[in-house]
């Protein structure tokens, strides 16, 4: 840019500059320096109004920084409202902003708060996501006691952000390819989609056809575009596979780096000290998404404990359940404490990041899978009905069966009896007096029994007592938890990686990147019908998806004895597989699956066939269910207040579940709401035919209450009265 003048104090000694060209930038004009009561030595220049339009595109093409600016703010005063006029006094004000801010949309960037002025949003930036925090900026004044000139005052001419640095543009380091201005839109979809296309490994020249066509939805086709599009896929590819997840030598160091560049994803954030305990909770803007839809008036679960003798502090996931019922991981908290204070600290920042865009927030249910979880936390801050979850205990149990145990036979007997040993809980039999029955019977499997001595008979008490007094989740549950797990474990346990388990950044680079990404293109193919492969691959990841493909005649048992049940496989009517103890949790299948401790689609398929049939008992979930109601009931005669409030709440229940039940088995919404009676309002005086109300209206309150219907009514506006009569 030009020379500086010495400090002016009245726009009257300006010059007026008038640069030849169509178009000129800041580089064609010398400024000076302007200080008065309301602007701090700033740099300014006076050109003719006409020419305004070419200073600011001259701007917009500068090749180091290649823009467009928006209008951030403006104010416009009409003649004859000034008594006094000084020599900066304005007609017409307008602030312009480059479009690569002030807004970070970027790696570690933060969004500014709501303003409270409008925008002209008519010349904003094409890409809202492309938006790095660039401080550039400057004012335009047309002059009100001059009105042909313009003053324009420079407040920052650097395309910088906050810190200093380039932040967009050829320049840029980060830049995905030069010419930024000029690239075809790429949305925040197209762009998650590409780069989950990316980390999930899929051929490059794959990836580049599905980001070319959905270029082409918004830029249409030419070989400019197709160009521009290739470079972009090949500098991302370029940019992931150079990737590290080591910021810093030092892993505290490296976390503290990678925290501050992402800022937006992360909710809670505790490092550790002498008297904290190190907590991080990462939540990226789709995970937040997809709690806000998913987990409104419906369950969220706890996937805790993940990695307690493998990484340097164990994983804690926070899960909800899509319209397929498959579990999304919403929330990641990596700590090794569980103490209710630390509980209650990332449980309020999480809620009250949800509230913040969503204050009518609610969850129905919250599931634990461990009985040492802090329950006040959650009945603090959720205010909803907790219940509990079997397949971590299940899973444990059958894996160090048949890893301990040679003998199929044996194992199989081991399991069934733990497994009665559970179901002893609600019946008069004592659960430790069956224990012990187990340890006499299998006194020869000395490997298990001193396993199972050693480390669950201590705490076998706590998880029997939270059996008792927790509601248990269902099979269906439980399978789509397991899936969870399982694809976590492939994903966080790589071969290639072991050496860095013990660094809280690989574990966060795995799950922001890999696992976040996976997820997010299970969830896109399965909802816009693209990637049909993939979406067949995501509707059959549970076993409970799996078990619903098999037909009720596949299923085959003994008409004298009921111990176990034959399932013909679908893709070989030659291979029968065997599930011993059918009709419940603790059944065991001989296929594969299975017998590496999982639960399997057959153990699945069998308890749906024996749930109607009177000859087999009703599994763990619907007696602690049943129990629930019980515990009701028995309600004392003598009082009858509490014998009303049991009343109410068994009715309500019931209603709660019939509504459920309907919108589970219809084929759809209009089906059910088809049948709900008309309801008459009267408006206006005439009588005329209401809405239905929806289902999922009358349901009640997470926390007891019946919510108010949020609908939002009409407006009338009152008439103001001109005058009031005496």
């Amino acid at each position: 840019m030009g020379t500086e003048a010495e400090v002016v104090e009245s726009v009257s000694d300006l010059p007026v500059q008038d640069p030849p060209g169509e178009e000129f930038s800041a580089g064609d004009i010398r400024w000076v320096k302007y200080a008065s009561s309301e602007h701090q030595r700033d740099d300014v220049a006076l050109i003719p109004y006409e020419r305004m339009e070419a200073f600011i595109a001259g701007e917009c093409n500068n090749p180091e920084c290649p823009t467009r600016f928006h209008i951030e703010r403006g104010r416009k005063r009409e003649r004859g409202t000034l008594r006094e006029v000084r020599s900066d006094d304005y007609l017409l004000y307008r602030m312009y902003w480059c479009s690569f801010g002030p807004e970070n949309y970027g790696e570690g960037g933060t969004i500014l708060p709501s303003r409270k002025y409008r925008l002209n949003t008519r010349n904003r930036a094409a890409r809202p996501q492309s938006m790095r925090g660039c401080t550039c900026h400057f004012a335009i004044k047309r002059l009100y006691a001059r009105p042909s000139l313009v003053l324009i005052i420079y407040h920052e001419r650097r395309h910088v952000n906050k810190s200093g640095f380039i932040c967009h543009g050829p320049l840029d380091r980060d830049a995905i390819g030069p010419g930024a201005r000029r690239m075809p839109y790429v949305g925040s979809e197209i762009q998650q989609q590409t780069m989950s296309l990316i980390y999930l490994g899929v051929p490059e020249e794959n990836i580049l056809q599905t980001h070319m066509e959905g270029i082409h939805r918004y830029c249409g086709s030419d070989a400019k575009v197709d160009s521009l599009a290739s470079q972009y896929v090949q500098k991302l590819g370029m940019i992931i596979k150079r990737s590290t997840h080591e910021l810093d030598l030092d892993d505290q160091a490296s976390i503290r780096m990678w925290v501050d560049r992402n800022k937006k994803s992360v909710f809670f954030y505790q490092d550790s000290t002498d008297t904290d305990a190190f907590v991080l909770g990462i939540q990226t803007e789709w995970q937040l998404q997809q709690m806000i839809r998913f987990g409104h008036q419906d369950l969220l679960a706890s996937h805790s404990s993940f990695g307690v003798s493998k990484l340097k502090y164990p994983l804690h996931t926070l899960l909800v359940f899509d319209s397929r019922q498959h579990a999304l991981p919403v929330a990641w908290i990596i700590t090794r404490s569980v103490t209710k204070q630390d509980t209650l600290r990332w449980m309020k920042a999480l809620t009250e990041r949800i509230y913040s865009i969503d204050s009518t927030w609610r969850i129905g249910g919250f599931v634990i899978d461990d009985p040492a979880s802090e329950l006040d936390p959650i009945r603090d801050v959720f205010s909803c009905p907790i219940l509990f979850s079997l397949w971590h205990i299940r899973r444990t149990w059958l894996k160090n069966i048949i890893k301990k145990c040679s003998n199929s036979e044996v194992q199989r007997e081991i399991f069934m009896q733990l497994g009665k040993v559970m179901y002893s809980i609600w019946s008069e039999k004592n659960p430790m007096d069956a224990l012990e029955e187990l340890f006499q019977d299998f006194v020869d499997q000395t490997t298990f029994i001193q396993y199972f001595k050693s480390f669950w008979v201590p705490k076998l008490e706590m998880w029997i007592d939270t059996i008792r007094s927790l509601p248990l989740a269902s099979q269906e549950l439980s399978g789509a938890s397991e899936g969870y797990h399982l694809k976590l474990k492939v994903i966080a346990y790589d071969d290639s990686q072991l050496d860095a388990l013990q660094r809280v950044d690989w574990l966060v680079h795995k799950l922001t990147t890999e696992l976040h990404s996976s997820y997010w293109l299970n969830l896109y193919a399965d909802e816009s019908g693209s990637f049909a492969e993939v979406k067949a691959e995501y509707i059959a990841s549970t076993s409970w998806q799996r078990a619903l493909q098999i037909p009720d005649n596949a299923v085959q048992f003994d008409d004298k004895e009921l111990l176990s049940a034959k399932v013909v496989s679908q893709k070989d009517t030659n291979q029968i597989w065997t599930v011993w103890n059918p009709g419940s949790e603790f059944s065991l299948c001989d296929c594969s699956w299975s017998m590496q401790g999982n639960l399997c689609k057959h153990i699945i398929k069998v308890n749906m066939v024996c749930g109607p049939r009177k000859d087999f008992q009703p599994l763990l979930s619907f007696q602690s269910f049943q129990r629930v109601l019980l515990d009701l009931w028995q309600k004392p005669m003598d009082d009858s207040f509490s014998l009303d409030l049991s009343v109410a709440w068994v009715m309500q229940m019931q209603e709660r579940i019939q509504k459920v039940t309907e919108l589970a088995t219809s084929d759809g919404i209009a089906q059910v709401s088809g049948r709900l009676p008309i309801q008459w309002t009267n408006k206006k005086g005439r009588r005329v035919a209401a809405k239905r109300t929806s289902p999922l209206r009358v349901l009640p309150h997470s926390n007891g209450t019946v919510q108010k219907d949020l609908t939002p009514k009409k407006n009338r506006k009152r008439k103001r009265l001109s005058t009031v009569s005496g």
